[in-house]
């Protein structure tokens, strides 16, 4: 009896199988076919656009080198920030503004002649000479025309010459 429902079902699925195999035969329609046709995407291949596109990859290839480039400025300067406001750094800076200001009181003080040396008469001097980090300070005072003029020359040549009316100031 088992070899007989066996038998059965081998056969009904071998009748299912031709049916669906006879089915798919006279289902069949005709295919159609193109043939296949490729382009190259890449300007640098099909040379339409080409120098488009070598203008666009020099372009990207100039602002990656640009934002480098600025990059590296960026850092440095943030390195010579730091360097610069460290304490001792601040120290230093303060020190000599504070050093400049006092040499430069003492150099009005005798370009007006509020330091004068009283002896019998009282004397100011009426020139004077100062060397400060290689630029030569000079200043002369003539009293016939009532003015001081004073010459910076640094120490590449340039020359920086101010000239003060002396009557138009009360000291």
């Amino acid at each position: 009896m088992i070899r007989a429902h066996f038998i059965e079902g081998v056969l009904r699925t071998w009748v299912v199988m031709l049916f669906a195999v006879t089915l798919a035969a006279l289902s069949t329609t005709n295919l159609h076919a193109s043939e296949l046709h490729f382009e190259f995407g890449n300007p640098a291949f099909s040379k339409q656009g080409y120098s488009s596109h070598v203008l666009s990859i020099e372009q990207l290839n100039y602002s990656r080198q640009r934002d480098v480039e600025k990059d590296k400025k960026s850092a440095d300067a943030a390195a010579q920030r730091e360097i610069d406001n460290t304490t001792i750094n601040k120290f230093i800076k303060n020190v000599e503004s504070r050093i400049y200001a006092n040499l430069s009181k003492q150099l009005v003080d005798n370009m007006f002649g509020t330091n004068c040396v009283n002896t019998t008469e009282i004397t100011c001097e009426t020139s004077g000479t100062a060397v400060v980090e290689g630029a030569t300070i000079y200043w002369v005072r003539d009293d016939t025309t009532e003015t001081i003029s004073l010459t910076v020359t640094d120490e590449t040549g340039n020359v920086t010459t101010i000239t003060v009316p002396i009557g138009d100031f009360l000291f």
